[in-house]
């Protein structure tokens, strides 16, 4: 992307009224988001279907010196500047109704690794669930997976730890921009993670970790990964909100069960007794109900075996024949399909039994 398209998009993205899915609509219907400051509040309001206090607050914006700042702040600090254009902007998150329209990102971790789980829990977690937590990072090595969670107190920061000790790559999701860090305590940490993994955030440099922030950061968690695994929480906390989104997105949500006499257990089992979350103890379990475990490597697909397959069908079919699975994520950037015609291919495949579709999205070939 051409410096002065970011730079627009950016100025965009800081409009008063426009959020994730007006902003993704907007890109939607025009090629060039520079074009859209230079248009009339008439021309704004019926191109773009924007309200008419939307239109005029991105004709009078003039805020264009803090957005020059951002880009040499993100420059001097090596951090990306990711908008939903860019390929390396995380594909899982891409496909969420209400994902950030922009994202700052510093470290070596890559977003669209094939194996994501969000690891979240109670800030006052008990020894328990410290233990427990670390347990669960050290067995997840052995499954190549990237770790992400909230680099808050508590569960997050003992699953970012465990991550650094084991040294898998860890991706903290944080509620502010990305000069800073919250809690302060962390900012040691953070730099441990920058080695392997990584930070990420919504937010314009100097934003502050303001309450209202960690709902939102929350979705980004939960967006960007498989599966969320919540070692302990109560009833009430952003790891219920946290739950509630990922089993919204249909990813797979995963809980460490208690004691029904447990206050950091409540949310759990809650969740658990309501379907919304599986029942786990180790990563095995995770593993296994992930399509993980390792299988015989299939023999080799006949294309002929096939030959009333469509042109979309086929396409899905030919991407599966040398892998033993594909994310189905991953299919919107390998086949060009658009939405509509993959659901499509994908569920009259299903359907014929040529594939099978696992828990947490995973697509394989039947034989």
């Amino acid at each position: 992307m051409q410096k002065d398209e970011l730079f627009y998009r950016l100025a965009l993205s800081r409009v008063e009224g426009i959020g994730p899915i007006k902003f993704k609509r907007i890109c939607e219907l025009t090629p060039s988001i520079a074009d859209i400051f230079t248009k009339s509040v008439k021309q704004i309001k019926m191109q773009f279907g924007l309200p008419d206090a939307v239109a005029k607050n991105i004709k009078s914006f003039e805020d264009f010196d803090r957005i020059e700042q951002e880009l040499k702040f993100a420059e001097k600090n090596h951090i990306q500047i990711l908008d939903q254009a860019d390929t390396c902007y995380p594909t899982r998150l891409k496909h969420c109704i209400d994902s950030p329209a922009i994202l700052f990102y510093k470290g070596q971790a890559d977003l669209n690794a094939d194996k994501m789980i969000a690891i979240i829990g109670t800030r006052a977690c008990t020894e328990y669930g410290r233990k427990k937590c670390e347990e669960i990072v050290e067995e997840l090595k052995t499954y190549q997976v990237q770790i992400v969670s909230g680099l808050a107190y508590g569960i997050d920061a003992i699953a970012h730890k465990s991550a650094v000790k084991n040294q898998i790559p860890t991706i903290g999701v944080v509620a502010h921009g990305l000069d800073d860090m919250y809690p302060v305590a962390h900012k040691s940490l953070a730099s441990e993670m920058l080695l392997q993994g990584g930070l990420l955030s919504e937010y314009f440099s100097k934003t502050r970790a303001d309450k209202g922030n960690f709902p939102a950061r929350n979705r980004i968690v939960a967006g960007l990964t498989d599966a969320t695994l919540i070692i302990e929480t109560d009833r009430k906390g952003g790891s219920m909100i946290t739950a509630e989104i990922a089993y919204s997105y249909n990813r797979e949500v995963f809980c460490l069960p208690g004691r029904t006499i447990d206050a950091k257990s409540q949310g759990c089992n809650y969740l658990i007794q309501n379907l919304k979350a599986q029942m786990f103890s180790n990563a095995a379990d995770i593993a296994k109900s992930m399509g993980w475990v390792q299988k015989s490597k299939a023999k080799p697909i006949q294309k002929q075996l096939f030959l009333e397959l469509n042109e979309n069908e086929q396409c899905i079919v030919d991407l599966l024949k040398d892998v033993e699975e594909l994310h189905i994520d991953e299919f919107y950037t390998k086949s060009n399909l658009h939405s509509s015609s993959l659901a499509s291919a994908i569920l009259s495949l299903e359907m014929q039994n040529i594939i099978v579709v696992k828990p947490g999205k995973r697509v394989s070939l039947v034989f």
